[in-house]
């Protein structure tokens, strides 16, 4: 009721251009008809709806976020709200979004590519710290699935921005060959209910109890199921056998890649004493291998690495691409990797990117 006096009593508050209809019209099919849906219902953004979104953050609506590929539209904060409207977020949900819209725009993310490529990529956005309980997002069962409302609706906001402020439409500038359930969303929380586990946020420089986000170029899940390893060197072996595989076994060298650990995996790590970085750094090692097994050409297969690398340990990997983090429900020894965009070749050109959520 506040926001429905708000917008009858002060009209002029939001600049958006109104679209105006009929009493007989449908609101919902008029946003499929203009083009404003990802082709799931959306929340028609009403003045007392955006209102109400606008709330959910201290930044000025008239406040440019940024130009968001790929026609470089200009995204102010009362834009971003519309979207969130239409994505069916909460307003307590902003601060998170407009975060994640601000690391999308970092150069090293290069979300033009990232829209504009035939492979399968959108941005994979993932939070850490405190808003994640505060706003009630999901790091347990189905962590990566359906069900949880913050998940959902604001990696969709995201993706609808890009849409409809952007351009970036399906068939046009978003050239995706075959695309991937993570344009609709994929966005979650870490699981940091262990103190022990160093939380992903405080891995890329973060202090602990700092609320970020963290925004990948990939697509997923794929799955990873061992229920009987259990050492850390084993199941390290094990997750090698499925990293080496993603893209083409030949590939090397063009992608990151997040391994979403399981507790129950987690738990067999965690026993060994290893920590974050030891597991990390054991998977990259475990992903090398000869270059004479993987030469372009060998066994008739095309992809691969040149002769000249025949005498040497290849690593699958860049030695800072590979991300765990701890997600999904207590039981069941299955996890997920996440692959990345393979268009990493120069991994100083294509990076994740972490930003703080403030309000």
């Amino acid at each position: 009721m506040a926001e429905r006096l708000e917008a009858k009593h002060t009209g002029g508050t939001l600049v958006s251009r109104k679209i105006e209809y009929s009493e007989s019209s449908d609101p919902a099919e008029i946003c499929y008809e203009r083009g404003w849906s990802d082709g799931l219902p959306v929340t028609p953004p009403t003045d007392e709806r955006v209102l109400a979104m606008l709330k959910g953050t201290r930044r000025r609506p008239d406040e440019i976020v940024g130009k968001i590929p790929p026609y470089l539209g200009t995204c102010t904060v009362e834009k971003a709200a519309v979207n969130a409207v239409l994505a069916g977020c909460k307003p307590e949900y902003m601060p998170v979004l407009l975060a994640a819209l601000e690391a999308a725009l970092e150069p090293v993310f290069t979300l033009h590519g990232v829209l504009a490529t035939t492979y399968f990529s959108s941005p994979v956005i993932i939070v850490n710290g405190p808003i994640a309980r505060r706003i009630g997002m999901n790091s347990g069962i189905n962590v990566l699935g359906q069900g949880n409302r913050a998940n959902a609706t604001i990696g969709r906001a995201l993706n609808l921005i890009v849409q409809n402020v952007g351009g970036g439409r399906p068939g046009e500038a978003d050239r995706s060959t075959l695309g991937a359930p993570s344009k609709f969303t994929l966005c979650f929380a870490e699981d940091e209910s262990d103190p022990g586990w160093e939380p992903l946020s405080v891995a890329r420089g973060f202090p602990r109890g700092v609320s970020t986000v963290t925004l990948f170029q990939g697509h997923g899940p794929e799955a990873f199921v061992d229920q009987k390893s259990r050492t850390a060197e084993g199941l390290t072996r094990s997750f090698a056998l499925s990293l080496v595989k993603m893209g083409h076994p030949n590939l090397v060298q063009s992608a990151r890649a997040i391994v979403v650990l399981s507790p129950e995996h987690y738990a067999i790590y965690r026993e060994a004493g290893w920590d974050r970085r030891r597991i990390e750094r054991a998977l990259y090692e475990a992903t090398m291998r000869p270059g004479s097994e993987i030469l372009a050409g060998k066994d008739g297969v095309g992809e691969g690495v040149p002769a000249s690398r025949a005498g040497e340990l290849v690593p699958k990997f860049h030695d800072d691409g590979l991300m765990v983090v701890r997600a999904g429900g207590p039981a069941g020894l299955f996890s997920a990797v996440l692959p990345g965009w393979l268009a990493g070749r120069n991994k100083l050109e294509l990076q994740p990117v972490t930003k703080e959520i403030k309000n």
